[in-house]
């Protein structure tokens, strides 16, 4: 019997398996983008408190920069036992121009990644118990099309 695929997050991104999305949020007065909504509560200064409404950030981006940590993240990542060292990629969406953290797709290899190649945001396990798969968002450069 295969798992139900639940995000481990609520409301941070969509689980559409073929085109997932961060959900964002954008400013009416200044047009900035706020990711993850649950956590901007500052908001732009040039416009305090201006009204937000939501948006889908873009799913593609230049990889800025990554890391591969060698240590385990707090919750709520749960660490596999043996732990196993994971890459993370800081991949700027041009539209937003802003940068987003997100875990190397699982399968992907870290040693093909080069700063400013495209890559593409999809789903990803995170966990799983008994009855469901925890999935996030990930990062995974981009397919070329034939």
């Amino acid at each position: 019997m295969s798992k139900t695929r639940v995000p481990a997050v609520e409301n941070w991104f969509t689980t559409d398996e073929s085109a997932p999305a961060l959900l964002g949020a954008r400013g009416v007065e200044s047009g900035s983008y706020y990711w993850p909504t649950a956590v901007a509560v500052s908001g732009n200064p040039s416009a305090p408190g201006e009204e937000r409404r939501p948006v889908e950030l873009s799913r593609t981006g230049k990889l800025w920069s990554w890391t591969t940590n060698h240590y385990a993240p707090p919750e709520p990542y749960v660490a596999p036992d043996p732990f196993v060292p994971y890459t993370v990629c800081a991949v700027e969406l041009g539209l937003e121009q802003m940068v987003v953290l997100g875990q190397l797709a699982t399968g992907a290899d870290p040693a093909r990644l080069e700063l400013g190649m495209e890559m593409e945001l999809v789903l990803g396990p995170l966990y799983e118990d008994d009855e469901h798969e925890y999935v996030v968002w990930q990062w995974a450069p981009l397919r070329s099309t034939p």
